[in-house]
């Protein structure tokens, strides 16, 4: 007995000729190991968004190739295995254009400033890749939290100035291979002070006058992370966001610099 032919509806065509810009999976949870600046390589668990746009002509795509193309790279992923990912899952779905986006945590061993103690501390990463016709092209977007100080308070108040917990988002394009490490490095220099996990006295005296000693506006935190990133040569594109989450404010001061050095 033969079995019978199983009808594939995704391939009928569509009459409406309406094309979709993104179909795809959202939000799919995997894991993922990424290669260390240290030499190591760590495991995490990264959320993905999937997508290809769909001619007019076709009534849906095949979402379980998308889960396909997760498997197929046994939980390896790099920058440039990323963007394989994007050609890969164009060619199996028949697509011009796809988009994948993966966002998990990023641990950095961090050691505090003066007693050396050491602790973890974790950053939201993103890799967002794009793909129009055969090219690929990937950002990597970090958040990371620092302190920032107000240097207006600094100048009036008699005893202290108001700080607050900042996140500053670099997002970049690469023209070649960039650690998440040296943005993370980047940022954390251009702040009043870094943030750390696990601190001594010792250490929390040092980072508060540290930070009193470097005062910055939100101004000041986003035209800084842009003179080093404009001076970095693997870096074609990006954008700087900086959110200050203010200690006597129920607001956040906000700032943002966007460049593309190809058209500056």
């Amino acid at each position: 007995m033969t079995n019978p032919t199983i009808a594939d509806v995704q391939n009928d065509p569509d009459t409406r000729r309406i094309a979709i810009d993104k179909v795809g999976i959202k939000d799919i949870r995997y894991p993922v190991r990424i290669s260390e600046r240290s030499g190591g390589e760590q495991h995490t668990v990264a959320h993905f968004n999937m997508y290809v746009n769909l001619p007019h002509h076709f009534k849906g795509t095949h979402m379980s190739r998308f889960v396909k193309i997760l498997n197929h790279h046994e939980r390896e992923i790099t920058p440039s295995s990323f963007q394989d990912m994007l050609v890969e899952m164009t060619k199996l779905l028949e697509a011009e254009a796809g988009h994948i986006e993966m966002t998990f945590p990023y641990f950095v061993r961090k050691t505090a400033p003066v007693s050396g103690v050491q602790s973890l501390m974790d950053y939201a990463v993103t890799f967002v890749g794009e793909i129009q016709g055969k090219t690929p092209t990937l950002w990597i977007k970090v958040v990371v939290p620092v302190t920032s100080l107000c240097p207006c308070s600094k100048e009036i108040s008699c005893h202290g100035a108001h700080n607050q917990r900042s996140h500053v988002t670099v997002t970049v394009r690469t023209a070649g291979f960039v650690w998440i490490e040296e943005l993370i490095d980047l940022v954390e220099k251009q702040a009043s002070s870094a943030l750390y996990s696990l601190l001594k006295r010792t250490d929390e005296k040092y980072v508060t006058e540290r930070a009193y000693e470097n005062p910055k506006f939100v101004e000041d935190m986003v035209r800084d992370v842009a003179a080093q990133l404009n001076a970095h040569d693997r870096i074609s594109a990006y954008t700087v966001e900086s959110e200050n989450f203010e200690s006597i404010h129920n607001h956040s001061a906000y700032a943002l610099i966007h460049m593309d050095k190809k058209c500056s």
